[in-house]
Formats: C-alpha cells, sequence, structure tokens
C-alpha cells in the first residue's frame, strides 16, 4: 500500500515538473501582436479656434426725451417694428412754479407794453398824415409797435410751452411726443405710463423711454485667448454657431480686435467684433450665446495620414510602411518622413509616403487577425 502511494507521489511530482516547464517555454515565447493597417489618403486638412461670445445689433439707440414730466402713454412695446420718426411716447409736461410766474409776468409786462407803444403809435400816425413829423420817426415807431406784437406773441408761446411742452408756432416739432430715432426693432421699454422721465442734458444722461437697433446688421461679440491672437486678423472668414437655432452655421467676417486684453480667471482675452450675414428668413434676436470657428490655415487636396501612425524622435518623424503579411505575421518597413500641418487628428504629409502607401497604426490584440494581402 506504501509503495503504491509512494508511486503515484511521484508521478504527480513529475506531472507538475512537466507542466511547469511548458508554461515557462510559453511564457518565454514572443507575442505576435496584430496592427491596425492605414491608407495613405488625399484630402483637405485645416487648424481652427473658437471665440464663445454673443450676436447682438450692431447699433443699440437708446431713446431719450427732450423734456422733463411724466409719462402719460407709451404706443409701442418691445418688439415691435418702428420706422425713423414713429410715436413711442407721450410725455405731460409738469411746469415749475417758478418758470410759470416768470412766464405768466412776462406775458403781462409785454402786454402793458403794447398797450403803451400801440397809443404812441396811433399818435405818430395822426401827425404823420398831417405832415407834421418826417417818414422817418413814423418808420421807427412803427418799428416799435410790431416788434411790442412780437414780443408778446413770444411771452405767450414760452408759458404755452412751459404749460403743455408745446406752442402754436412749435407743434410739429413737439418733445412732449418721443419719436423714434432710427428704423429698427425696439427692443426694450423700461418705463410705464404714469413713471417720471427726466430730459437729456449736459449734466444728466436722460431717462431711457426705449432701446431701439437695426436687427438687419448683426455682430458677433467675443473674446479669443492672447495664444492664439497673434495668428488671427481682420477680414478673416469665421462661422457662426448659435445655441438657439440648431443645425445651421451663418458666415461672418472677422472686423475688429482689441488692441488691449483683460484678464479673467488667470488668463489674458482679448474682445473681437464680427459682422454676421443673417439671412432674412431667420429670425435672430439680440443676446443668443453663440460660438465662433476661425479657421487659422488651411491646406487641400494633400497627402494626409492619421496622426497616431507616426513616431516622433528628436526632430525626426518617422512612420513603418506595411511591407508584406502572412497568416502569422505582419511585416514593416521604417520610413521617415516630412510633415507639415496638422489638425491634432490627421497630418500633411510632405515627402516620404504616397498616395495608396499602408502603414502601421495602433495595437489590434495578442492574437493576430492579419488582412488579406
Amino acid at each position: 500500500m506504501k509503495k503504491a502511494l509512494r508511486i503515484i507521489g511521484l508521478i504527480l511530482v513529475g506531472v507538475i515538473f512537466l507542466g511547469t516547464l511548458y508554461f515557462l517555454f510559453k511564457k518565454s515565447q514572443p507575442k505576435k501582436v496584430a496592427y491596425e493597417i492605414s491608407t495613405v489618403e488625399s484630402g483637405d486638412i485645416e487648424t481652427t479656434t473658437v471665440a464663445t461670445g454673443k450676436v447682438s445689433p450692431r447699433d443699440e439707440i437708446l431713446i431719450k426725451p427732450q423734456i422733463s414730466g411724466i409719462i402719460s402713454e407709451i404706443l409701442k412695446e418691445a418688439g415691435d417694428y418702428v420706422k425713423a420718426g414713429d410715436i413711442i411716447a407721450t410725455v405731460k409736461v409738469i411746469p415749475e412754479v417758478a418758470q410759470l410766474n416768470s412766464a405768466e409776468s412776462r406775458v403781462s409786462v409785454a402786454g402793458i407794453n403794447l398797450n403803451l407803444i400801440k397809443t404812441e403809435y396811433e399818435r405818430q400816425k395822426q401827425l404823420f398824415e398831417k405832415g407834421v413829423i418826417a417818414k422817418e420817426e413814423m418808420d421807427k415807431s412803427e418799428a416799435d409797435y410790431k416788434k411790442a406784437i412780437e414780443e408778446l406773441e413770444n411771452s405767450k408761446d414760452n408759458l404755452d410751452i412751459i404749460k403743455n411742452g408745446i406752442s402754436k408756432k412749435t407743434a410739429q416739432y413737439s418733445n412732449t411726443q418721443i419719436r423714434s430715432t432710427i428704423t429698427g426693432m425696439i427692443l426694450d421699454v423700461p418705463v410705464k405710463a404714469g413713471n417720471s422721465v427726466i430730459q437729456a442734458n449736459t449734466f444728466n444722461d436722460g431717462t431711457t423711454i426705449a432701446s431701439v437697433a437695426n436687427m438687419n446688421d448683426m455682430i458677433f461679440i467675443g473674446k479669443i485667448d492672447e495664444t492664439e491672437v497673434g495668428r488671427i486678423h481682420t477680414g478673416m472668414p469665421m462661422k457662426l454657431s448659435i445655441g438657439a437655432i440648431e443645425n445651421k452655421k451663418f458666415d461672418a467676417t472677422l472686423e475688429y480686435i482689441a488692441p488691449k486684453g483683460v484678464e479673467e480667471n488667470g488668463a489674458i482675452l482679448f474682445e473681437i467684433k464680427a459682422a454676421a450675414r443673417i439671412p432674412d428668413t431667420v429670425v435672430i434676436r439680440a443676446g443668443y450665446s453663440a460660438n465662433a470657428e476661425i479657421v487659422l490655415s488651411k491646406v487641400e487636396k494633400v497627402l494626409t495620414v492619421p496622426e497616431s501612425t507616426i513616431t516622433f524622435s528628436n526632430d525626426s518623424a518617422y512612420v513603418y510602411i506595411l511591407k508584406d503579411s502572412t497568416n502569422h505575421e505582419q511585416l514593416f518597413d521604417k520610413k521617415y518622413i516630412r510633415i507639415g500641418l496638422s489638425d491634432g487628428i490627421k497630418v500633411e504629409v510632405l515627402s516620404g509616403l504616397k498616395k495608396g502607401d499602408r502603414i502601421r497604426g495602433n495595437e489590434v490584440s495578442d492574437k493576430p487577425v492579419f488582412p488579406k494581402k
């Protein structure tokens, strides 16, 4: 019994020993790795940068009153289209007591003065008809009479303006009617009927009645990083993607690059502006967020290879060209190349390869599936 157990034990040891030798042998064998195969193709390559910003009207005009008072009526609202000269709101004048009292006093004085000069004029007229005084004195008396009439009319007009903001002579130029100065869309009406407003003057900007803009002349306003601002220039074409409008891109032309940058979150950014070409069939609202794609450089119809197929060594670049493939392994030749523009995915090949060459790509697995010749 003991002898049988010893024999079985020796057999087990031998099996384990042989298995270990086989495992080590297989482990020492080199792995046969398969690689993806890429083909040298002809295509276009471009490098781009993206600037974030918004789309706004080129000119947004703030409509302000030329007289102080209270809004009596608002005739337009945000979103309405107006023409230059259209009335947006009307203002009721609230006169100051001191100005009103002064104007009324001026009317009274002008009336008294007119009566006095009129009496003198009529007396001079009678004397002239009798030949007592010369024509020059008569002409002077008549001129004084006409001046007195004009002074009374002016004082009455001034009183009407202080009371109502309008007079008979200036009715067509009334500043109690707030009119649009341009043709466009009303973007905002920040006041309501009953609000007090202040006229624009040298000491005050005045109360904004409405903001109006030409929505057919839109621009993109964005910012670009300092590392890329040196690669752009005015006149460059751009493609705008507006967040609120999906699956559409709009052409734009770079018009302005700020000469001074601003620091934001540790980065120096420069403002840029571009004229956007928006079709009439597309409705754009002021303030839409947008991204502008700027093409920094571009080459067309050149040889290209995936960047992942290129190996870099110091200042050199090379690839492995597929020489042959069998059912057991792939054979490659090392080939140095000259490269040009890269977009991060594809690289331009200047020399060293020709169209149709097959080159080694990424490793697939340790169980190769070799391509057919």
